[in-house]
């Protein structure tokens, strides 16, 4: 058993930061006051090839697992970017697993080298106002029309839909009482995001003001037969297949965010002089941020684990959700202490810590809650009854 990193890997993580640290801290405060998406840093991990850390060689690809992919997306997060970096390239990175696993080698042909190169930017369509979590509720439909679909349907919390060129929506092809169980009769598409047929609403949010989040209308959306991702009515079950490494992608760089806000609060109680001595000589400020380490560092190892489990071919269907879970929880008590450490100038901007707080919210909430990750645990792994 081996808990270190290997020299490839541990370039990989040298690579990255020195690239990361082209873009400091002034120019994610700048994004997160103006917004905007941060083009030339998605251009930057492009042209150095770090999109397709994870893809197939065979379509421009590094050839590499989730454990790379999730080491990379940390030491974006624990550059000082937060989820406005990790968040502007996270798509490339995990959202064409299921076009790698399940798609025709002609699509692959088609697809992936434009991703993997960022010639294209694409969002996630899948989660809709009135489903939620409940992914088998799905309303948007794709009814038959000829040689390929048209959609109608509306999605929520939509991530880069407004500078999306490209769209991985799944749809309902078959009614739902007419199907055997709820989870048949999706199906996955991938395919032009056709701005004539969509309407776009922007959510104004609390914070990763550089990264979008939508509402989005879809209205007589033509979608053709090549468009779609394996079987109809699969769909429900491909994108169960990418659900794992998105976990493990998100416990990683929630737990980069958690290590950059520990990181500044240490120096920031080293450096403050209060009554005559620097405040990190007072345990009520050392405990805590000790704790936080610990619970870094201990959320670290599970996330690892899933992603070693993962690239291993093994089930890594409870680490990686416990991963999730320990990372978001860990990331966000590091970064309210981070805050509380720098006292009042950690309520202020210019200290960058009450951004982590508030961009570290969303690996909490998302793409699964805590709750039911606890839920998944205590049925899957307990054997405890189904509680929802």
């Amino acid at each position: 058993m081996q808990f270190g990193f290997s020299e490839q890997q541990q370039a990989i993580r040298d690579s990255v930061a020195k690239l990361c640290a082209q873009f400091d801290d002034s120019y994610w405060l700048k994004k997160d006051k103006e917004g905007g998406f941060p083009n030339d840093f998605y251009a930057a991990m492009a042209e150095a090839g770090w999109l397709g850390i994870a893809m197939p060689e065979a379509y421009g690809g590094a050839g590499l697992g989730v454990t790379e992919a999730a080491l990379m997306m940390q030491t974006v997060a624990e550059s000082g970017a937060a989820l406005q970096g990790a968040s502007a390239i996270h798509l490339n990175i995990f959202g064409p697993n299921p076009i790698v696993v399940f798609g025709t080698e002609e699509q692959k042909k088609r697809i992936l080298p434009d991703i993997i190169q960022g010639k294209v930017k694409g969002c996630f369509a899948v989660t809709e106002p009135n489903a939620g979590l409940n992914t088998t509720a799905l309303e948007t439909r794709a009814e038959r029309d000829g040689n390929g679909y048209v959609v109608y349907g509306k999605k929520v919390f939509i991530t880069t839909a407004q500078i999306a060129d490209k769209m991985l929506l799944i749809a309902r092809t078959t009614p739902r009482d007419q199907c055997r169980r709820p989870t048949d009769g999706l199906s996955l598409f991938y395919t032009d995001f056709d701005r004539s047929k969509i309407e776009v609403r922007e959510l104004d949010k609390m914070g990763r003001k550089a990264v979008d989040t939508n509402q989005v209308f879809i209205d007589g959306l033509k979608v053709p037969l090549e468009d779609r991702i394996g079987e109809e009515g699969k769909g429900f079950h491909y994108l169960l297949h990418g659900l794992n490494p998105e976990r493990i992608l998100i416990a990683a760089e929630a737990i980069g965010i958690g290590r950059a806000a520990l990181k500044r609060a240490t120096r920031y109680a080293n450096e403050r002089i209060v009554f005559g001595r620097p405040i990190g000589k007072n345990q009520a400020i050392q405990h805590p941020l000790a704790e936080s380490w610990m619970q870094l560092e201990a959320a670290n190892l599970m996330a690892f684990k899933a992603a070693w489990l993962y690239d291993s071919g093994q089930d890594c269907g409870a680490e990686a959700n416990a991963a999730k879970y320990l990372g978001a929880e860990a990331a966000y008590e590091a970064c309210q202490r981070a805050v509380m450490t720098h006292g009042g100038y950690g309520y202020t901007k210019e200290f960058h810590v009450e951004r982590f707080l508030r961009e570290v919210m969303i690996a909490r909430i998302a793409p699964v809650s805590p709750q039911l990750i606890l839920c998944y645990i205590a049925e899957k792994v307990l054997g405890l009854p189904k509680s929802y």
